[in-house]
């Protein structure tokens, strides 16, 4: 799998994840809920590192997204 195969693999599973997360809020299922966007969020800021060549990246390292947001690499619309 490439590089851009990857990210297009990393994007879909992020949205995939947070339909999940949706269908499991609207039942109550508030633990699964934070799961499920917690590894959308995950897949999607892990696609994003990739296309902006960062070429490691650690789970538990704290990410500051507001600079992705801010500077137009991440749009909030894609996930709604």
């Amino acid at each position: 799998m490439n590089s851009d195969e990857l990210i297009k693999y990393r994007h879909s599973r992020a949205l995939e994840t947070f339909q999940e997360a949706l269908i499991l809020a609207r039942e109550n299922y508030w633990n699964a809920t934070a799961n499920r966007l917690y590894y959308a969020c995950f897949y999607a800021v892990s696609a994003l590192l990739l296309k902006v060549n960062v070429n490691s990246f650690i789970r538990s390292q704290r990410i500051h997204c507001r600079n992705f947001i801010t500077s137009n690499l991440i749009f909030i619309k894609d996930f709604i």
